[in-house]
């Protein structure tokens, strides 16, 4: 048996969102939500068996109470490849998060919605907030 999407972010996510949830909910719970008729289903998505199909993700980032915008990222890339994903995501644009969003609601409003550019000096303490 082969799992071309075993070692994917997709796949890890969906392996720790089922193990925090588990106190919760089952993964057959889970699958249901997500419009899987198979229980299995999580498990092929788990080991990498099988991708995420894009029309699920909506369902599935609910079900996994993840951002959807951020597991559409994940698999997207595991559906098209990391290049082709670039290609999507440098022509639409890419998905924000609700949290991404709230930094930007936040940058907007400090900024007094002035539309400031990205300097050395504020990329320096932006990134001086996550210690990178």
């Amino acid at each position: 048996m082969t799992n071309p999407y075993q070692n994917t972010a997709t796949a890890r996510l969906i392996t720790d969102r089922i193990r925090d949830l588990s106190h919760r909910k089952t993964q057959a719970e889970i699958a249901s939500e997500a419009g899987f008729g198979n229980a299995n289903m999580m498990t092929f998505l788990k080991n990498g068996k099988n991708k995420v199909p894009l029309d699920r993700v909506p369902s599935l980032a609910k079900a996994l109470e993840v951002d959807p915008a951020y597991l559409m990222r994940l698999a997207l890339d595991q559906a098209v490849g990391a290049t082709a994903a670039k290609a999507i995501t440098d022509i639409f644009g890419t998905p924000a998060t609700e949290n991404e969003r709230g930094w930007l609601d936040e940058l907007r409003d400090a900024s007094g919605n002035s539309d400031p550019r990205l300097t050395g000096r504020s990329r320096a303490v932006l990134r001086g907030i996550f210690n990178k």
